[in-house]
């Protein structure tokens, strides 16, 4: 079994935080992450429902971001590995979490880990989205210090566009037979990475 944690200085400072919370405050706080995990820019907290939070769990401002944000990470974890409830058990204990978070955190996922999986495979990572792709494939044939040559390249423009679908930027790539080979060889890795995830 793969580890999906490493147990860091900060995550072992996490678990020790999360490990005192109330156990009748805890699904509760770990329900609100699962609800707005998959949104991007929004925090499952507005600042002022922090400072409730503070108060309600004993915890100072850094602390309550510290365990916001394991806790955030464990389930986007859970969710990248699709992870079965009894392996992420198992790897919760390792963290060091207590019995009772543990249970709290294999009900929650068991109940709505299936909906965050899905939400998160409609999140893009990034801002930017591939609109469109040219290409086309040159041969040179000499150069000044030699006539009888075969290089063949090929060329790309990939058009790319971002958060305002007016700006389109185009990045150009060239590529040797060898590097096309291999850049080719990672996307048919990639794609069967996200064929065995469908």
């Amino acid at each position: 079994m793969a580890l999906m944690f490493t147990k860091t200085a900060s995550i072992k400072k996490a678990v020790e935080f999360i490990n005192n919370i109330d156990a009748a405050k805890f699904p509760r706080l770990l329900s609100r992450i699962l609800q707005k995990l998959h949104l991007r820019d929004e925090h499952s907290f507005s600042e002022e429902e922090q400072e409730k939070l503070q108060v309600a769990l004993g915890l100072e401002g850094n602390d309550l971001q510290l365990v916001l944000e394991t806790t955030a990470f464990i389930l986007e974890q859970a969710a990248y590995h699709i992870a079965k409830p009894t392996v992420l058990a198992q790897q919760l204990q390792t963290l060091g979490l207590e019995e009772d978070k543990v249970s709290v955190f294999v009900k929650a996922w068991t109940s709505s880990g299936k909906g965050v999986v899905e939400n998160l495979r409609q999140r893009t990572l990034a801002p930017n989205q591939l609109e469109g792709v040219n290409w086309r494939l040159n041969l040179q044939m000499g150069q000044a210090s030699q006539t009888k040559m075969k290089i063949p390249n090929a060329m790309f423009e990939m058009v790319v566009a971002g958060s305002d679908p007016d700006q389109k930027e185009k990045i150009r790539m060239e590529f040797s037979h060898d590097e096309l080979f291999e850049f080719y060889n990672k996307l048919e890795a990639i794609q069967g990475q996200l064929d065995s995830m469908s």
